[in-house]
């Protein structure tokens, strides 16, 4: 396995990620991977964003195991939140924390709030994704920190590190630290380390592509015939796929 600092793209090329949404840039991975694009690095189960007017977060994935139902995490844990911390600091970033709650289905207490919202926004986090719960929304989204997450709840009953650094499952799919995310309203990708450098200039040019060819065509028919507009869409649509696979040797969406 590569190691992360050898795939980690500059701060303007993470920039530039982030100008786009996360559908955008999966138009763009899904014409360079060679993974499966209906299983792999996709969410495959429904998550909400609740700070979807901070846009889309690009990171790198730390990740975390937590059961806030069990009362013994902190005694049998005593060392675990700055074992924890201490890791989180060592990570490059920009951060995305990836939050495993093994209580799943049921939600039983939030590792999220203010207080931690704020710590790891100082450690260079800048979000996370927990197929738990989140609480303190306003704090939260106040300190500039985004979440994606199954729901809201009120506590955090016994909410403690158990497990850091490993790879996690949230939302039905694997993700493994140090893994670059794109995340926002509609959901997230996590990219696989091989796809990374490839897939800005992949997405740039899917998105360069259909503005070109089949939104050209739909936002041009002012005046035209109901056949012309179809003939004028089936040959966009046509000119779409041909770039495509002349750049991928793929066909595209269309």
């Amino acid at each position: 396995m590569q190691d992360a600092q050898e795939v980690r793209l500059s701060h303007s090329e993470l920039l530039q990620l982030k100008r786009w949404n996360t559908p955008t840039i999966y138009n763009g991975w899904e014409q360079i991977t060679r993974l499966d694009r209906t299983r792999d690095g996709i969410n495959l189960e429904e998550t909400t964003d609740f700070m979807p007017s901070m846009g889309p977060m690009v990171g790198y994935a730390v990740t975390l195991v937590i059961e806030p139902s069990e009362p013994e995490h902190p005694h049998a844990r005593q060392g675990a939140w700055r074992a924890y911390r201490e890791y989180i600091a060592s990570q490059p970033g920009p951060k995305i924390v990836i939050v495993q709650d093994l209580d799943k289905p049921d939600v039983i207490g939030s590792f999220w709030g203010e207080v931690n919202a704020n710590v790891h926004k100082a450690l260079g986090c800048i979000g996370t994704i927990t197929d738990g719960a989140i609480r303190d929304l306003d704090e939260m989204t106040n300190s500039g920190f985004k979440a994606l997450a199954r729901r809201l709840c009120i506590g955090h009953a016994y909410a403690w590190p158990v497990a850091w650094g490993g790879n996690v499952e949230v939302f039905g799919q694997t993700i493994q630290p140090g893994q670059l995310i794109h995340a926002d309203k509609h959901g997230f990708l996590a990219i696989p380390r091989e796809d990374e450098k490839r897939v800005l200039e992949a997405a740039r040019f899917m998105d360069n592509n259909e503005c070109d060819t089949v939104i050209d065509a739909a936002r041009s028919c002012t005046g035209l015939t109901n056949e012309e507009i179809l003939r004028s869409i089936d040959e966009a649509s046509i000119q779409f796929s041909k770039a495509a696979h002349q750049k991928f040797s793929r066909g595209g969406e269309w």
